[in-house]
């Protein structure tokens, strides 16, 4: 099984985190802040944002990886099959993150991402 997010899912370039953080709402929770906005693709995608401030490499990493285990069990093709829009979303980590259960923090990025799509 392959850890790595396809290529359409992911957000990639510069130009498309920048749409994303200037016209994109924004939703803080305890263990990250989501910010998106919606797309014209037929799934969600992701971008993740770990700064320095966040830790070290290996600190930075660690979230990262349970950022992108988190989306992947949301199946970001369910979003079209639901009949909501799709997202472009970047993830900003908290340090908090890490030291939660992954089902709690899977749990936070759920209701974070209803919000962010306006539903309650």
């Amino acid at each position: 099984m392959s850890h790595k997010l396809a290529p359409g899912v992911r957000i990639r370039s510069h130009a498309e985190f920048q749409a994303v953080q200037d016209r994109g709402r924004r939703v803080h929770t305890k263990y990250l802040t989501l910010v998106g906005r919606p797309n014209t693709l037929d799934r969600d995608r992701l971008g993740i944002i770990a700064s320095r401030r966040l830790g070290g490499a290996v600190v930075r990493n660690r979230a990262k990886r349970r950022v992108r285990d988190v989306f992947r069990r949301l199946d970001p093709d369910v979003a079209a099959a639901r009949g909501h829009r799709p997202f472009d979303v970047v993830v900003i980590p908290r340090s908090e993150l890490l030291q939660a259960s992954l089902a709690v923090v899977e749990a936070d990025f759920q209701t974070a991402l209803r919000k962010l799509r306006g539903l309650k």
